[in-house]
């Protein structure tokens, strides 16, 4: 661990970026109503320095506000930008939120969820600049990248306007790993939806008739493999929709679900497999089966010698944290991103039981986030200046 320490990082003031954090939880925004998240940033953003704008995004899919693209001139223009990316919405509402701070931890009262996923890492980058502008550390352009209805699938940043984005390089803080944790490869996945079709018919009446669409789906997922595929494939069924009435044989049913590999190929094959195991069934049962896939979002991998790597392993070191590389299965706008152009990181923040009424984040974790965002900013005109 270097024993230098960020000048930036110093600044960043705990009890600042706790009351920030606990101001915007508490500002109402989930998925597609990001309205009143968007008005805090207008005024909050420029106040910081930077220039903003939004795209159209939330125009395919019935949201009140886009994408917000936000610029602040660096010290130095000759330094390439970074960005720091995060979601503006949170999964459930935050309305009526109490929050609750015990042995150094933010949590809610258990009624509703807290918003450290994703507020936390949106009030540490406002922090971040703060201390940036504070400590007068020289520095190259900054941009935020905020994005909209990320938690239903990542559809903001699918739909982002990347004209608009004018770095190519950048982070987002949107992992469960406590800060340091550097996720350098993400997954390929895609949903499958299976339309299964029987005969319908009445128990009492024409029973004889029937042939139950429920028993071929049971049929075709028993013969499944389904869970942990091998070491870097997933798959679950996680939808059934089907049937009318209790008297009724079921004529049709829906499953649906979805896999998840670090390996197109892998990933390609197993929904294969799926696909093969229901039509196998329903050809044996007299049934039939419509297939649809439908992709979600492409994988990443950085190697551990890029630039962003290395900067974030030395700003690490700047804050006396231990980084330490891995790799997830879970899907962030990071999927996306990398996708289409730009290239980026997800980094951990230490949110946990995200998605839950027992969502909560440790007070240390908030600061180091933070923090790191601060020296991450000092290391990369460093690296430059170097280079």
């Amino acid at each position: 661990m270097t024993n230098h320490v960020s000048r930036a990082a110093s600044h960043v003031q705990e009890e600042r970026l706790l009351a920030l954090f606990l101001e915007l939880t508490k500002i109402n925004g989930p998925s597609t109503k990001e309205g009143p998240v968007a008005e805090y940033l207008k005024k909050a953003l420029p106040a910081l320095g930077f220039t903003l704008e939004f795209d159209e995004a939330h125009t395919q899919f019935g949201g009140e506000v886009g994408n917000l693209i936000a610029w602040r001139e660096g010290t130095d223009s000759s330094i390439p930008p970074l960005f720091f990316s995060t979601h503006m919405d949170t999964v459930l509402p935050t309305e009526q939120l109490k929050p609750v701070i015990k042995d150094g931890v933010i949590y809610s009262d258990g009624t509703t969820i807290l918003g450290a996923d994703d507020r936390a890492a949106l009030a540490a980058y406002l922090e971040a600049v703060r201390a940036i502008v504070e400590s007068g550390v020289p520095h190259g352009p900054i941009e935020f990248i905020l994005t909209v209805n990320e938690q239903p699938g990542l559809i903001g940043a699918a739909h982002l306007d990347y004209s608009k984005p004018r770095s190519k390089t950048g982070y987002i803080f949107d992992s469960s790993g406590d800060v340091g944790q550097i996720i350098l490869k993400g997954p390929y996945s895609s949903r499958i939806w299976m339309e299964v079709e029987g005969n319908a018919a009445h128990i009492a009446l024409n029973a004889e008739e029937g042939n139950s669409a429920f028993l071929i789906a049971a049929k075709g997922l028993l013969g499944m493999k389904l869970g942990v595929v091998d070491d870097g494939t997933l798959a679950n069924m996680g939808i059934i929709q089907g049937g009318t009435l209790t008297s009724i044989i079921p004529g049709s049913v829906t499953v649906a679900g979805e896999v998840r590999s670090f390996s197109q190929d892998k990933l390609e094959r197993q929904l294969k497999h799926m696909e093969e195991a229901m039509r196998e069934a329903a050809e044996e049962s007299g049934g039939s089966v419509q297939v649809r896939i439908e992709k979600k979002y492409s994988g990443f991998d950085i190697p551990p010698e890029h630039i962003l790597v290395q900067t974030a392993e030395a700003a690490a070191g700047l804050i006396n944290v231990r980084p330490y590389l891995t790799e997830t299965l879970g899907g962030a706008d990071t999927n996306v991103l990398n996708e289409n152009g730009l290239t980026c990181i997800t980094l951990g923040l230490g949110f946990q039981n995200i998605h839950s009424f027992r969502e909560y984040i440790s007070i240390e974790n908030l600061v180091n986030t933070g923090r790191l965002t601060a020296a991450l900013i000092e290391q990369w005109y460093t690296n430059h200046q170097k280079a």
